[in-house]
């Protein structure tokens, strides 16, 4: 079949280079655990199966990584089965394709390449929680103001913070291990889609190739593609998460706020400015997440309204942008991890505009209510005419400046009908950004009893998901070493 020039150049040369990059080591590997199995069922025989196992070991991968698409066969399968029967002959070579399909051989193929992706990211999601769980544990005592609705609203601590973004990275992993499990099921032997009327062992290929077990109803093998949208929803998930931290951070860098100081590493000066640092790393990393986002938003488009069952939309031109959605994801992940790893807050800075703007009143009305029993609406009114009544700066990092104990005794008889009196000192204390950060012991809260408690827990946490992934890697690896011993055999 000699295919139109414009067909060859539009798709089948692009298709065939993608496919060299991604699916020629799946592909071999596909190759030697069907041919096993062949032989161990009797469908070839042994002597066939050893002239094909010599024809594949024949085979020179890097030649084909080199080779260039001249359009005298499809696509890269037909271009190794044409490698594979030069070898040994039509006779023997047509014997490789029994009780197979390129579609159930595409559909491994792509979850062989999906669970490298995922495994990919989720290591680089490690990185970047050990980075912040090193740099959390150096700041459980730096209090700041966190803000809510972009306005200054209660004093926390670095740590408080950090964790909170360690926690969202933990629950990412768990969907990032979902999605690998949902993947790692071997469609080989679904055949064209209803599988076939020889012997096989799905049980043996899906060992060969490192699969937990094969996939069930061979029709939804092929059809289906709602294991690859559960890892595109997950990295998209992460990739919107880790954006808004990092707007966060580069907020954080401005010299408005003044509150972070990336390495020299990780920042670049202006071509015309000579005072410039800007904190670039942190804006490819949102940069680079933001492009991840668009492309899962991309595959899920492209798969949307596509019929159930084996379709183009799904495989060839599809799969280039799901493999560089992860690794953008993967990339905005390990450049954050790097950028934090050595990143400095301005701990005096951060704690002198912890209470600025009353961000204490909170504490004030829960004070008065534990003191004096009064409902917590009329603690809150007159912490809020306080404030009100109170001179421009009254609620500084040093506490309560001298009076404010008077306005404190004086809204208070109006408002409940009873002055409540303490020292301009006492006030102080309540006052105080650690004293707010302190007193919240709260599960999960921000008092640093409570971050070094969670702390600990997400590091053995992080320790956990490690062993996991390590084991994952090593299951693959065995599956590996079990398929050459068993392919030299042959």
């Amino acid at each position: 079949m000699r295919f139109d020039p414009e067909y060859v150049s539009q798709v089948l040369t692009d298709n065939f280079e993608d496919a060299k990059t991604l699916f020629l080591s799946p592909l071999m590997a596909i190759h030697y655990a069907h041919l096993v199995m062949l032989v161990e069922r009797g469908i070839v025989s042994p002597a066939d199966g050893r002239r094909l196992r010599e024809a594949l070991d024949s085979i020179s991968v890097e030649s084909i990584k080199c080779a260039v698409y001249d359009g005298t066969c499809e696509d890269l399968f037909f271009y190794v089965e044409r490698l594979v029967t030069g070898a040994c002959g039509a006779e023997i070579g047509g014997r490789l394709h029994t009780a197979r399909s390129r579609n159930d051989i595409d559909m491994t193929m792509y979850r062989m390449r999906q669970r490298e992706c995922i495994a990919a990211l989720t290591d680089a999601v490690f990185e970047l929680r050990t980075s912040l769980l090193a740099l959390a544990a150096r700041h459980h005592d730096t209090v700041f103001a966190a803000h809510t609705h972009t306005q200054p609203a209660q004093p926390t601590t670095i740590a408080h913070y950090l964790l909170a973004v360690i926690e969202q990275l933990e629950r990412d992993v768990v969907r990032l291990r979902a999605a690998y499990a949902s993947t790692n099921r071997c469609p080989l032997g679904a055949c064209a889609i209803t599988g076939s009327g020889f012997p096989i062992d799905r049980d043996l290929t899906s060992s060969l190739l490192g699969f937990d077990a094969p996939t069930g109803n061979t029709y939804g093998s092929i059809a289906t593609v709602d294991y690859l949208l559960e890892s595109v929803s997950a990295t998209a998930v992460l990739a919107a998460g880790l954006g808004r931290v990092l707007q966060d951070l580069l907020t954080w860098c401005t010299a408005e706020f003044g509150y972070l100081r990336l390495a020299d590493g990780f920042v670049q000066t202006s071509s015309i400015m000579p005072q410039k640092r800007n904190p670039v790393a942190l804006e490819h990393a949102r940069g680079i997440a933001s492009k991840a986002l668009g492309q899962a938003s991309a595959v899920m488009l492209a798969v949307h309204n596509t019929p159930f069952g084996d379709i183009v939309d799904v495989e060839d031109d599809l799969q280039p942008l799901v493999a560089a959605m992860f690794r953008d994801a993967r990339r905005a992940v390990a450049l954050t991890a790097a950028a934090l790893r050595d990143a400095q807050f301005d701990v005096s800075r951060l704690e002198v505009r912890a209470a600025e703007g009353g961000t204490t009143l909170t504490e004030l009305a829960d004070h008065l209510v534990r003191d004096h029993g009064i409902a917590f609406g009329a603690a809150h009114a007159i912490a809020a005419r306080m404030l009100a009544e109170s001179r421009q700066g009254a609620f500084g990092s040093a506490g309560s400046p001298s009076g404010l104990a008077s306005i404190l005794e004086r809204v208070s008889a109006e408002i409940i009908g009873r002055p409540l009196r303490y020292s301009d000192q006492e006030l102080a204390t309540v006052l105080s950004a650690r004293h707010f950060v302190e007193v919240r012991r709260t599960a999960g809260g921000p008092a640093p009893e409570e971050t070094r408690r969670a702390l600990g827990q997400s590091q053995q946490q992080l320790e956990a998901d490690r062993r996991w992934l390590s084991t994952t890697r090593l299951s693959v690896a065995a599956a590996e070493e079990r398929l050459r011993e068993r392919s030299r055999a042959l």
